[in-house]
């Protein structure tokens, strides 16, 4: 055969392969079953109705026993943390957007952008937004928060002092 054709059939039996064969990286990269997904999106719905309910044993059972939401770490932390709210005394209300979940070697990592609705202004108002960055683990009791940190939405400015205003993201240091 010659050598012109059999160079550009080999590449094409070789280019051919290549797209039916998984690249070994691709076999070994962790995944998440729908179960998981769905159960994953059960954690996240679950956040603010036991944060702004005051609700602190609802809101610990969301993360792992030495879980973390920005310094405050460990079940008792995050109880006395939750517990301070209350539907009664706020009517600022979290609202998260939907979280997008990215299989790790650990679990999962996942980000949200979560909007701080006041419920008592007509109409409601966004007072301020933020981003979650968690890191999530599967536990004997189902998924759960590791760690949870709370800081602003990457390329959008933090609102000015005394400001609040829809589209500034809390600063990192935001207690919710």
């Amino acid at each position: 055969m010659n050598t012109l054709i059999r160079i550009p059939l080999l590449a094409a039996v070789f280019m051919l392969a290549a797209g039916f064969v998984t690249p070994l990286s691709a076999q070994n990269a962790p995944t998440l079953s729908a179960e998981d997904y769905a159960q994953i999106m059960m954690l996240y719905a679950k956040y603010p109705q036991a944060l702004d309910s005051g609700n602190g044993e609802a809101y610990a059972d969301l993360f792992t026993a030495d879980g973390s939401f920005g310094n405050r770490v460990g079940r008792q932390a995050l109880i006395e943390f939750a517990s301070g709210r209350s539907y009664e005394t706020s009517t600022v209300r979290h609202v998260p957007m939907t979280p997008i979940i990215t299989p790790t070697a650990e679990g999962a990592s996942g980000t949200v952008i979560n909007f701080f609705v006041d419920m008592g202004t007509n109409p409601p108002s966004i007072t301020r937004a933020s981003m979650y960055t968690d890191t999530l683990v599967k536990t004997p009791q189902g998924w759960r928060f590791k760690t949870r940190v709370n800081g602003a939405i990457p390329g959008v400015a933090a609102p000015a002092r005394g400001g609040g205003g829809g589209r500034g993201g809390a600063p990192a240091t935001t207690g919710n």
